[in-house]
C-alpha cells in the first residue's frame, strides 16, 4: 500500500468507508445510495426523477427502482408535475428527513472511529470536488 498512487488510496478508502457506513445504515432500512438520494431531494426540494438521477450521478433507470423502495417505506412522496404532465416531482417526507438526520450521525460515528480529524479531510475533499471537472 505504501507504493499505491494517491488516487488508488482515495478510491479504496472511499469504498471502505461506504461499506462501514452501509453496515450502520442497514438497521434503519437505508443504504448509501438511498442516503445520497434523500440528501439530494432534501436539498433540491421537489425535483424531477431525471434531474435527481443527474444530481446523484446515476442512470435514470437506476433511480426508478430506488425511488420505488424509498416511496414504499414512506421516505419520499411522488406527485404529478403541474408543469409537465408526463413527469412527476419527488419530495422528501418528515420520516425521510428524520432518517436522513440519523444517517448523518451514523456517518460521523463511522468517521470518528477511524480518524481523529475528519473535518480537515472533509475540507480537502471539498476542494478536490469543487476544482475538478467532475462536479
Amino acid at each position: 500500500m505504501d507504493r499505491w498512487p494517491t488516487s488508488r488510496l482515495l478510491s479504496t478508502a472511499a469504498r471502505l468507508v461506504e461499506l462501514a457506513w452501509n453496515d450502520e445504515l442497514r438497521p434503519l432500512g437505508l443504504t448509501y445510495p438511498a442516503v445520497l438520494t434523500l440528501e439530494a431531494v432534501a436539498t433540491a426540494g421537489p425535483i424531477a426523477p431525471g434531474k435527481l438521477a443527474q444530481s446523484v450521478r446515476v442512470q435514470a433507470q437506476t433511480m426508478g427502482p430506488l425511488l420505488s423502495r424509498l416511496e414504499s417505506r414512506g421516505y419520499i412522496h411522488r406527485q404529478p408535475n403541474l408543469f409537465d404532465r408526463r413527469s412527476q416531482l419527488v419530495s422528501i417526507t418528515d420520516l425521510g428527513l428524520a432518517l436522513l438526520e440519523q444517517s448523518h450521525h451514523l456517518e460521523n460515528d463511522v468517521l470518528s472511529a477511524i480518524m481523529s480529524d475528519s473535518g480537515n479531510l472533509r475540507e480537502e475533499l471539498l476542494a478536490i470536488v469543487r476544482h475538478s471537472n467532475f462536479s
